[in-house]
């Protein structure tokens, strides 16, 4: 069973590019149309393609199977979605735990995301001085969210809550 347990946070600063290890370019577009049951996502990474199913279980777990796909489905697929998202995604290395940000693109600049996934929810974290808020579980700051309600659309209530010390 692919189980995914992940834990989210907004960044404060730009402490995290010294622990850069690679970065990557995403392109990702969802099929799904709601949030509610299984999320079906499609995702262009250089010239690799995969598709991925993925729903929320309980706490910050969620079932997620990923497969490749052939390159040409998956840019037929995108081409025929407006719910979409761009980001560069950067791998880290922090007290021997790999972390990944997500620098959101377009519609959803500046936003910026700090995850890492974890053997199981009780683990002990260390978080390191460029994370800010936890955002765990808030199903706005999701790609799925994001995809169709872009960070650059929010009202202002929402955007208080995104403040980048």
């Amino acid at each position: 069973m692919a189980l995914e347990i992940e834990r989210r946070f907004l960044i404060k600063n730009d402490n995290w590019k010294e622990f850069i290890n690679k970065k990557i370019y995403i392109e990702q577009g969802y099929l799904s149309k709601s949030l509610d049951g299984w999320i079906i996502r499609v995702r262009l990474i250089g010239e690799k393609s995969k598709i991925a199913l993925k729903k929320h279980i309980k706490g910050f777990t969620n079932f997620e199977f990923e497969y490749s796909i052939p390159r040409s489905d998956a840019e037929t697929i995108m081409s025929n979605l407006s719910n979409t998202i761009k980001k560069d995604r950067f791998f880290l290395e922090i007290e021997k735990k790999s972390w990944t940000i997500d620098c959101f693109k377009e519609n959803n600049y500046p936003l910026e995301i700090a995850e890492i996934e974890l053997s199981n929810e009780k683990e002990n974290l260390f978080l390191p001085s460029f994370i800010s808020q936890e955002i765990t579980g808030l199903t706005h700051y999701s790609n799925f969210s994001l995809a169709h309600n872009p960070f650059s659309e929010w009202k202002e209530d929402f955007l208080t809550t995104f403040k980048r010390n």
